[in-house]
């Protein structure tokens, strides 16, 4: 297991070999026992199988390549209509709008896609995460006709890969973890020695080399403004109101 875990590495081409739906269903009844807050499993998973929908999902996802040759195309949702349903059952109303609440569904839907994620690669297969369904939230829930407190997180692309791309060294342990403190200070050492390690990486890999360390990349990534949108969509569907 640990093996397994170590060996994670994102797939972004696959081999036209199909998923049945009772190996599908067995690996999402795996990462259904994923833990939950209070039990509330907040997440729902939308299988993409109509074709026109898939191209469309592709489209707005800006991932046609993963989306073309997976056998399982998938989006991943944080869900609070179910608990809506079910307060009902009781004559009440949740509060669907709370920051906590939406906390809970989004970790309850991480939890539950890694679970899957195990699953999938313990089987064999390979996967990609598609945080492009950010991309478009609102026409991704329109295509798939998602309600109100149900929104897209990400997306997945699952399939017997047809490459096999290297595993990205991680951060060193020391840089992670804090023993009772949180300790800012180490972080320069830290980072300019792991930023030698991914040149090395990037320079040596099979496909895509590069000549970039990990503080550059991040530096670039984090510092514009990314999907600026997120809060209105988040609130137009009854999120973060309070």
């Amino acid at each position: 297991m640990l093996d397994l875990l170590k060996s994670h590495a994102s797939v972004r081409k696959y081999k036209d070999v199909p998923i049945s739906d009772e190996t599908f269903h067995e690996m999402l009844h795996a990462a259904q026992h994923a833990a939950s807050s209070n039990f509330v499993q907040a997440y729902s998973v939308v299988r993409v199988k109509d074709p026109v929908k898939r191209k469309k999902l592709a489209e707005l996802s800006k991932n046609k390549k993963q989306y073309d040759s997976a056998a399982l195309a998938l989006v991943f949702c944080a869900d609070l209509k179910r608990i809506e349903h079910a307060a009902a059952l009781h004559g009440k109303k949740i509060l669907a709008g709370a920051t906590e609440n939406f906390l809970v569904a989004a970790i309850d839907t991480a939890l539950f896609a890694q679970n899957f994620v195990v699953a999938v690669e313990s089987k064999g297969y390979g996967i990609c995460y598609i945080g492009g369904v950010r991309n478009n939230p609102g026409p991704i829930s329109d295509l798939l006709e998602l309600p109100d407190h149900v929104i897209p997180l990400f997306g997945m692309t699952v399939g017997v890969p047809d490459e096999a791309n290297e595993v990205k060294p991680r951060l060193p342990i020391n840089a992670i973890l804090h023993e009772d403190t949180y300790d800012e200070h180490k972080y320069d050492d830290i980072l300019k020695q792991y930023d030698s390690v991914m040149e090395e990486y990037y320079h040596n890999r099979s496909t895509n080399n590069k000549s970039n360390g990990w503080t550059d990349v991040m530096a670039a990534f984090l510092s514009e403004p990314r999907r600026t949108y997120m809060l209105d969509f988040l609130q137009s569907k009854g999120f973060l109101k309070h």
